[in-house]
Order: C-alpha cells, then structure tokens, then sequence
C-alpha cells in the first residue's frame, strides 16, 4: 500500500506535470487544489529537489517545477524517493535489499510470490511517467 506521503507526491507530482512548461508553480496553489497539507507537501516537495526531479525558484514568480520533462520520470523513481522500496518485503527488493532473518530464501513460498509481485508491478511503474499522472 502506498503511503500517505507518496499519494501526496504523486497527486503533487501530476498537478505539476499539467502544468508543465508554464513555469514555476506555487506550493500553496497546488496544496490547495491537491488538498494537501501545506507542511507536508513542502517537506516531499524539498526531498523531490534534493533529488533532482523538481527545482525550486524563490522569490516573485517563484515556485517548482520540473528538471526536465515529466515523461522522462518514472513513477517508480519519484516512489522510490519519497518512500524507498516498492516491494512488499525486504528480501525481494531491488535497490533496498534486506536479508529475513526467519527463511531461507531458496525455499520460501513467500519470498517466490513476491518477486512475481514486484516484477509484475515494476513493470507497470516503471513504463509510466509523472505525465500519466495528469488528472484527466
């Protein structure tokens, strides 16, 4: 299940992708059309600069917007920044591996179904962008 935190960047992330190419959008307008908590939202709005997915302007006429296109983003990065690993358990994921400490992964039932999971999801998540995000 996806975080609150990373349903908020996805819905933020695709107010931003309807816009782009306008130039910078203010936090508190997409806060107020997205209904997210403007604290909040300047905190993952921040990790996604640090990131290198948003850049920031300050000032009048300021605001975020993107690096580069939001075609270029994969859903699955901007997940991945905001919250880390998309698998359902450690031991199957990608980039956050972590050994269970209770299986044998060899043999575990498990272990099997949720690399079917991830794979199957990552497919998805990976060929969509943060422009398939646009609210239609």
């Amino acid at each position: 299940m996806l975080s609150k935190k990373t349903q908020y960047a996805l819905k933020a992330l695709g107010y931003l992708a309807a816009r782009y190419g306008e130039g910078p959008v203010l936090i508190a307008e997409v806060a107020k059309k997205k209904k997210i908590p403007l604290k909040f939202l300047e905190s993952i709005l921040l990790t996604l600069k640090q990131n290198g997915v948003l850049d920031s302007k300050k000032g009048k006429g300021g605001g975020y917007s993107f690096v580069q296109s939001p075609k270029k983003t994969s859903i699955a990065n901007a997940i991945r920044i905001v919250d880390g690993p998309i698998a359902l358990v450690p031991c199957v994921s990608l980039n956050f591996y972590e050994r269970c400490k209770d299986c044998n992964e060899a043999t575990c039932g498990l272990n099997r179904v949720m690399i079917q999971t991830r794979d199957a999801t990552l497919k998805v998540l990976e060929k969509k962008t943060l422009y398939d995000l646009i609210d239609q």
